[in-house]
Formats: C-alpha cells, structure tokens, sequence
C-alpha cells in the first residue's frame, strides 16, 4: 500500500488524538531538550546554551569551543478525550473515551566538536514527529477507532562554519528511520450502523526516508544573537502488511476487504518541512529574552490514499490540513553561577482548521513552561523543564459513510516533565 500527500495520517485514521500526545499541533514533537522545554522553546536556534541546540540550528554549532555532549528524556503525560455531541446520552456515551493517548517517553542525545576555530561538526539524535493512541476494541465508533503508533528516529550529522565573529553557517543531513502500525475495529454489539467485533483494517511496517536542513546564525554580540533554520520535507519509504476482516468481494469496500487474508506492500509517508527564526537577548547580567517562530508546511497533507500493487486503493480518507505556526516568548534569570531559572509560554495554531476528523481532532493549543539549569561544576550541567498544554475543545462532524454522519467534541492537554544532563570536556 502506498500514502500519499503526508500519510502519517493513516496511521491516525482510527480515530485517534494525535495531537496531545505532542508538544506541537499536528503529530509534529518539539520534544529535543529539558532546556528548551522549560522555557516553551522560545528561542532555541539562537540560544546554544547546550548541544541540543544541534536539533535546531546547525549553524550554532560554531559557538562550541570544546567538546559538548547532551543526553536528554522527556516524558509526555496526556489528557486527552473524544466523546460523542448526538445530544442522546446512551448514544454520547458509547462514544466517548476519556484516555484517548497513553503517556510516551522521548528520548534525545547530541554531540558536538570543533574540529577548528572556523570548523564544527555534530550528530544528534532525535524525534520530530510520533503519535501512539489507543481506543478499546469494543468502542461503539470501532470502524473509525482501534490503535495507532507511529515511531520515526532521525540521526542527523551537521556541520557547521564560522564565516567571520558575527557570521556562522551549518548544515546537514537527516536519516530518519519510523515504525508504524495501524488497527482499526469493527467495534460495538452490531446494532444499528456499527458492524460487530472484528478487524476492519491492519496496517504494519517500518523504512527509511532522507532528507537536508541548513542554519544561519548572526551574533551581534556575545548578548544578541539571531538565528534562522529550515528541515527539509522527509520521505519515509515504508514496506508493510495489510489485511482486513471484512469478507472478500464486497464491492466499493473502504478500507478493502480482504477476508482475513494478508497482503504485501508498500507505504510512503511525506513528512513536512520545518521553517524557525529565533532570537535572543541578554538585557543585563541577569535577565535575557528570547522568541520564537516556527512555520510547518502541513499542507502537503490533503489526504489518505494507501494502495496495494494489483488492487488499487485499500483506504482513502480526506484530511486537508493547511499550513501552521508556532510563536513562543521566554525570559532567563541568572540568578548566580550556579543556578538559572527560566519560564515560557507559546500559541500552536492547529493545521486542521478547516476539515476537522476523529482521526485528528486537533485544536489550537497554548504552552505554559518553567525550568532551571544546576550547574554541578564547571563541566557538567542539570536542566530539568515542565510544560503544561492547554488544548482548546473543539466539535465537529465524522463520517462513518456516505449516509451517517456522527457528531463529537474533543480536548486534549499534556504535561510534561523532562530531565537533561549536558557536559563539556
């Protein structure tokens, strides 16, 4: 089978909240550092105050004057609902589910070295998008609902130039291996429009896709800088199984019947493309400000077309996302030189503005963090953050088929915790 136009989203098509298992809207993980998180990664390609920055602008690495190596884990705490808006309450209640997305850890890890004083190079290892939701196997919605998980690795080496004391550029490549898997239920007790108990659709598979991103970064001064970043759009070559327990010969099937049996083929999921300007400004010895904006092409996702050689289409659906930002604003305290404090907050406007799924009943969301910086000597650092997500509940209409349409609410908010420890050698 083969997706087109950004098809992560198949792998959300059964009903799932994909966006509060993230710290950004769409499926899109913002999760690269505890630093950044505490301060709602406002400013994170012009900070540098550790190597994670790496993730996000590769020109930064020509700030490093010694070795730097960060490890970094995020965990992500959802709370997150679905819940029918028919106005009859057996109906609403069969359709609701209070624990759309289970909790998920991200893990990060970076190493940067100067090879000379124009020179840099690094590797980072990290997540930009992910989603794992889970729905029970008897939800009355079973056709639209069931289990979701998508898991995506990029190993990115960068390196970086300094082109005179205000001037640095970098860039790099992205290997990004993802995990997929896809299962959607008849659900309900077979009454009315719900069929009974079984796999309407199962999709499993795993590949690589390669991608390039490019940084600048302008440094007007030790305490005012600016920078700039773009990640390419991604193309991840799956190779995967189908199968469906809907009887074979069933004609204008969606998802296509298979009666149990499986087939080969293959999947392309097109991930976005990535725009950040960020800046910082140190106003005295203990306070600095810094900001954020981030541009994601999420209008390459307009639909759900997986195919199988010999058959054609398996499974279509219509998504229809449109382009999205991010804007997020931080201040740092340096409160002494053993500790700093730091705090944040972010608007992340929904790509799903228009044409609103259960699939991906994603909403504008906010982002309030706070963190600190331990400095447990004058190599090694602490950076612990947390950030709460406020979600916007949001209603609107899913179709079952051409004749039923099923009305729903959602919300979705996330606390995160994460922990980071950052050395220089």
């Amino acid at each position: 089978m083969k997706i087109r136009k950004l098809p992560l989203a198949l792998l959300a098509a059964s009903a799932t909240f994909t966006a509060a298992h993230v710290n950004a809207a769409g499926f899109q993980l913002v999760e690269h550092s505890a630093s950044g998180l505490g301060r709602s990664f406002a400013g994170e390609a012009a900070i540098a105050d550790n190597a994670a920055v790496m993730a996000r602008n590769p020109a930064a690495m020509s700030m490093f004057d010694t070795i730097a190596v960060s490890g970094a884990l995020s965990y992500i705490a959802p709370d997150v609902y679905v819940r029918g808006n028919t106005g009859v309450s057996d109906i609403d209640q069969a359709l609701t589910n209070d624990d759309v997305v289970p909790g998920a850890a991200v893990p990060a890890g970076y190493f940067i070295q100067p090879l000379s004083d124009k020179w840099a190079w690094g590797v980072g290892m990290f997540s930009n998008f992910g989603l794992s939701t889970e729905y029970p196997s008897d939800y009355a919605a079973g056709s639209l609902a069931g289990e979701t998980k998508l898991i995506t690795l990029n190993l990115n080496p960068n390196v970086s130039y300094r082109i005179n004391e205000q001037f640095s550029i970098g860039a790099g490549v992205n290997a990004v291996y993802g995990t997929a898997k896809l299962l959607r239920n008849f659900g309900g007790d077979g009454s009315g429009p719900f069929p009974p108990s079984g796999t309407s659709a199962y999709l499993e598979g795993d590949g690589w896709g390669f991608g390039w991103n490019v940084g600048g970064m302008w440094e007007i001064n030790q305490n005012h800088r600016f920078g700039i970043s773009y990640r390419s759009k991604v193309d991840l070559d799956f190779k995967g199984e189908y199968h469906s327990d809907i009887a074979a010969g069933i004609p204008s099937s969606n998802p296509f019947p298979t009666g149990g049996q499986t087939i080969g083929g293959e999947l392309t999921l097109n991930l976005p493309d990535i725009f950040e300007v960020s800046g910082y400004n140190r106003l005295n010895d203990a306070f600095a400000v810094h900001y954020s904006y981030v541009w994601t092409g999420w209008s390459t996702f307009q639909e759900i077309d997986a195919t199988s050689e010999g058959i054609g289409s398996v499974l279509n659906k219509q998504e229809q996302f449109s382009d999205s930002y991010r804007v997020s604003f931080g201040g740092t305290w340096y409160l002494n030189p053993a500790w700093e404090l730091r705090a944040g907050m972010a608007f992340d406007q929904s790509p799903s503005r228009t044409h609103k799924t259960i699939s991906i009943p994603d909403n504008d969301r906010y982002n309030y963090g706070i963190g600190f910086t331990y400095h447990l000597s004058d190599k090694g650092n602490l950076d612990v953050g947390f950030t709460y997500i406020q979600g916007k509940e949001g209603a609107f209409e899913e179709e079952l088929n051409e004749s039923v349409s099923i009305p729903f609410i959602s919300k979705g908010d996330a606390y995160i915790a994460a922990i980071q420890y950052n050395h220089s050698f």
